[in-house]
């Protein structure tokens, strides 16, 4: 019966947003406590959710931006992320950002800033730690992360810098999608002389936050050869890099995967959990801890 049911979720998975629906459907709503609609930027009425572990003081927090080709979404669609993200003992934030067309890039990386900022000065009276940030995102979501954590000017924009960050999380994310031939895509990143400012392989420099990449050969929407290209750049340049590839994963099953009925299928909630973990708990100045293991890594999709 388990595994019927999870050959039918994995089913509507496949459907977009209605697969989100079903998810968060059958996300537990018990084991953390939900605090919604909190404005953190209350000129454009930007507002994020927060999860938190009951009791939870001092936790990791991990903002994670949702997927939509810049275009859609909205963090109501991602409670499954939520809960996946509080289960492991964190203090998970999603925020909605502005969009396509009311805005084109990089406004909705700005607001990603100003969520990170906003965090700085609450997320402590949600039981999270304000000096163990780490930023994460799927799809598009992952550039507007990879960008806050490869470019100082964006946290340096709300008063910040990139050393708020412990840490950075992307999933199936673009990250090296040059030349834009779509005319949406051209259109959010235009005009065409700054479409090089939108990529986040060309600002890499070494001295990043831990970077963790995760990407299914089997992604149609996003080549997995922008995770491949930034984790090179990143590795050449001297930064902190790992990287997991799955032979056998899709684009939307990459996040899926993290929700409650799917979440036994994969290993990709692990390894989120580990390096959160592991670098919340590694001192600003030390070195780079001895079990971080640069360099992709190819796994196999676990089935149960």
């Amino acid at each position: 019966m388990r595994l019927l049911l999870t050959g039918l979720v994995a089913l509507f998975v496949l459907a977009g947003c209605s697969g989100r629906q079903v998810l968060n459907s059958l996300t537990p709503s018990s084991g953390y406590d939900l605090a919604s609609n909190l404005v953190y930027d209350p000129g454009k009425n930007l507002r994020l959710d927060v999860y938190a572990p009951h009791n939870v003081r001092n936790a990791p927090v991990v903002v994670f931006f949702f997927g939509g080709r810049w275009t859609s979404g909205d963090k109501e669609d991602f409670r499954f992320v939520g809960e996946a993200l509080a289960s492991r003992g964190f203090v998970a934030v999603l925020p909605n950002y502005r969009l396509y067309p009311a805005v084109r890039f990089p406004e909705f990386v700005n607001d990603g800033a100003k969520s990170v900022a906003w965090l700085r000065d609450n997320i402590a009276t949600y039981g999270g730690d304000p000096d163990k940030i780490f930023v994460m995102g799927h799809s598009s979501g992952a550039h507007t992360a990879a960008m806050l954590a490869l470019r100082e000017q964006y946290l340096a924009g709300v008063g910040g810098s990139r050393t708020w960050l412990r840490g950075m999380i992307g999933l199936a994310g673009p990250y090296d999608f040059l030349p834009i031939t779509d005319p949406t895509l051209r259109d959010v990143f235009g005009p065409p002389e700054t479409f090089q400012q939108s990529q986040p392989v060309l600002f890499v420099e070494g001295d990043n936050p831990p970077i963790l990449l995760m990407h299914g050969e089997d992604d149609e929407i996003v080549e997995v050869r922008n995770t491949r290209a930034l984790a090179e750049a990143i590795e050449r340049a001297g930064g902190p890099i790992e990287t997991v590839i799955y032979p056998k994963m899709s684009h939307r099953y990459m996040l899926s995967s993290l929700a409650k009925p799917l979440r036994g299928q994969t290993d990709v909630v692990q390894h989120v959990a580990d390096f959160v973990r592991r670098w919340a708990s590694v001192p600003r100045a030390a070195a780079r801890p001895a079990n971080a293991d640069p360099g992709i890594q190819t796994m196999p999709l676990p089935i149960n």
